[in-house]
């Protein structure tokens, strides 16, 4: 792969070690991760695999992860 960048299409980063840590009850809608070999997660919608894949570095994706613990996104829930 010659190069990883935001808004890429996800078939691209290939279809092994996408994982659904959000999935649920919500007829198979979800998000699906994976973990580059460069520390940086990729997500991507499960039901547009071939879609953009959402870059993210390793800081922040664990800023959200911890803001989203803390009660910081509840506001979008609302």
């Amino acid at each position: 792969m010659d190069r990883i960048y935001n808004g890429m299409p996800a078939r691209e980063l290939g279809s092994e070690g996408w994982h659904k840590p959000w999935s649920g009850g919500n007829g198979g809608s979800c998000v699906e991760a994976m973990r580059l070999g460069d520390g940086r997660v990729a997500l991507r919608q499960s039901t547009d695999p071939d879609g953009p894949a959402l870059i993210y570095t390793h800081h922040e994706m664990a800023s959200f992860i911890r803001g989203a613990k803390d009660g910081d996104a509840d506001f979008l829930l609302t």
